[in-house]
């Protein structure tokens, strides 16, 4: 851990705070902290920055109860700024958006951003829109029976692949598996939020059954 002490606030006492989503690593809101603040965030485990435009401390979620809890903060290179990574009560943006960058400018024709978040809030769509002609559709019209069916297939598939020692195969059948347990997530109302809490929480788990073991 660095000593606070040692980073660089610019002319007018502040520093710039990157606020990152640690679940879904989406980039919330860039905000500014002075040293006031900064003490205040660590010591509440909230957000607390300074507002530019009210020349005043504003701890995120005090009116709106959007609170944002601190996972870590760390500064880069430099020094000079910060990125916190947060879990999140509510919106970040005081539009009522998840984040503050909502607005595309430029993309690519060549590549393309993915990410479990991104295909999960696909599948919604498709279970919302129902298009025609979509083997999601397809799936989400014949229901839970149908989409257990092509779960189990596929986790048959993975085994096989694994068994006879092909990556390739195995990271197709793999990733088959996932689209498939996605479906099934959006049909049963859960989220990526809900498993990453559950992962996460298996984690500390683990880490003390680790730490246990190393001291007996």
């Amino acid at each position: 851990m660095i000593n606070v002490d040692t980073l660089k606030f610019d002319e007018n006492g502040l520093i710039p705070a990157v606020v990152v989503d640690a679940i879904t690593k989406k980039v919330l809101t860039v905000a500014y902290m002075n040293r006031e603040s900064l003490r205040i965030s660590m010591e509440k485990g909230l957000t607390c920055f300074w507002s530019r435009s009210r020349k005043e401390l504003w701890l995120k979620g005090e009116t709106s109860g959007n609170y944002q809890h601190i996972v870590s903060i760390t500064a880069d290179c430099d020094g000079d700024a910060l990125t916190v990574m947060v879990e999140k009560d509510g919106p970040a943006c005081h539009t009522g958006s998840d984040s503050c960058f909502t607005n595309p400018i430029y993309q690519s024709e060549d590549k393309q951003e993915f990410s479990l978040e991104g295909l999960y809030g696909l599948l919604l769509d498709r279970k919302a829109t129902m298009p025609q002609g979509s083997y999601t559709t397809y799936l989400f019209e014949k229901g839970i029976d149908k989409i257990l069916k092509k779960v189990g297939e596929e986790c048959t598939e993975v085994i096989i692949a694994g068994k006879a020692d092909d990556k390739a195969e195995t990271v197709y059948e793999i990733a088959d598996l996932a689209y498939h347990v996605m479906v099934l997530m959006v049909e049963m109302g859960i989220t990526t939020e809900d498993i990453h809490r559950e992962l996460a929480s298996r984690h500390v788990i683990d880490h003390k059954v680790k730490q246990e073991k190393m001291t007996k």
